[in-house]
């Protein structure tokens, strides 16, 4: 079978059948852990455009993955200040609220089960007891006695 000189099955058009090289993805390409050749194929699907350069999905990619990162790194810190070893939901909402770019960015998000930020209005404190001077009287009515009605 083999012996008329052809090379083995499937050898996909080497001379001698030599070695098969292992496919390089787009991903390690680029040097990136998001898939490349996934968000290709969703902007392709999602048909945001006719025709799709060979650049934007290793661009989104990159970008997507540059988020990712910077929440997940904003989103551990808030873990450590927490004493906890897990990232949470309020971990990640603590994250994206403090910080003002991603704030902005995600201002509109809801996050499941992250709550809300810590905050009490200054409206709402009770007056400073250190503000008054001892002379002043508590409450104004024993200040100036008014003449009783007769």
């Amino acid at each position: 079978m083999d012996s008329a000189g052809k090379g083995k099955k499937g050898a996909g058009g080497r001379k001698g059948g030599g070695p098969k090289k292992k496919p390089v993805t787009r991903s390690v390409r680029a040097g990136l852990q998001f898939p490349v050749g996934r968000i290709g194929r969703f902007l392709k699907k999602g048909r945001y455009a006719q025709r799709v350069g060979t650049g934007a999905p290793v661009y989104l990619a990159a970008v997507l993955e540059y988020l990712a990162a910077e929440v997940l790194e904003l989103a551990g810190n808030a873990a450590r200040d927490n004493k906890k070893t897990r990232i949470i939901p309020r971990h990640v909402l603590l994250a994206v609220r403090n910080d003002d770019e991603l704030g902005k960015l995600l201002a509109g998000v809801t996050i499941a089960h992250g709550g809300v930020l810590p905050n009490i209005n200054p409206v709402l404190l009770p007056k400073k007891v250190a503000e008054k001077s001892p002379k002043e009287p508590k409450s104004p009515s024993k200040a100036t006695k008014s003449p009783k009605k007769a």
